[in-house]
Formats: structure tokens, sequence, C-alpha cells
């Protein structure tokens, strides 16, 4: 069984939840982690993509974006997609997509962020439900 641990922001906007997102695939790279970034689009993943560059002054997080059809960069220690076909897997799987991802059971640990928003919160309490049902370890964070 996976550990999943649900991240919830005191804010309501996507840009807060994305660099919360950046600082623990930073944190889980420095400690020699593979991450998988799942996001819910195209424009999310490329907003994650800009954001690792920018998000924190001196940050070097080694990245690559995986789109459809592609062959993904197997040397980035952090991938960005909004599928996870194709995909080796990592040790960390971050989900910033609405749903949980066909196969994120593979990965060890998933790391999910709830901010304020309405639809991001009923799109966390559902995913939550279904990771308690499927019997994994849930965690709880108030940020």
């Amino acid at each position: 069984m996976s550990r999943v641990d649900f991240y919830k922001l005191g804010s309501q906007d996507n840009r807060s939840r994305w660099v919360m997102a950046c600082r623990l695939v930073e944190k889980a790279y420095a400690q020699g982690h593979t991450v998988i970034v799942h996001t819910a689009s195209a424009a999310d993943s490329q907003a994650i993509d800009d954001l690792l560059w920018t998000f924190r002054q001196g940050s070097f997080v080694p990245h690559a974006r995986v789109y459809p059809g592609n062959t993904p960069d197997s040397e980035a220690p952090v991938r960005i997609g909004e599928s996870l076909d194709g995909l080796d897997v990592g040790d960390v799987l971050v989900n910033l997509g609405h749903e949980i991802p066909p196969g994120y059971d593979r990965y060890a640990r998933i790391l999910e962020l709830v901010d304020q928003d309405e639809a991001v919160r009923q799109h966390g309490r559902n995913r939550y439900r279904l990771y308690r049902a499927a019997g994994h370890e849930l965690h709880d964070h108030e940020l």
C-alpha cells in the first residue's frame, strides 16, 4: 500500500498550490527520490515546468516534460505530465490533477495538495475517500 500525504493550504489560488508542489518536489529531489508530477492539463504541466525554474532564487531542480507519444528523458529525476502512461515509476507521485491517475498504486508515496478553492476541495475529498477505501496509509498536513 502507498503512503498518501494530503497537504491542505490556507490559500485559494492555483499558484500557491503549485509553489508548494515545487517546494515538495525540490525536497524529494534533494533526498534522492525520483518524482513524477501529474497535472490536469498540458497548460498546467507547462506552468509547473516554468515555475520549477523560478519558484525560489537559487533553486535547481532538473526536470523534463512528458508529452503524449514522446520518449521521456529517463535521466531527469523529476518528470511532469498529464498522463502516467509510458513513464517509469518514480519513488514519489505529486498529484495536481483532479482525479487519481491510473497506475497511482505503483508509487510508494503520493503527495496531494488541496487549497481552499471549493472545486479543488471537493476533488480532494473524493480522492481522500477513494484512497481510504483502497486501504492506503493517509496523513494530513495543515499548512
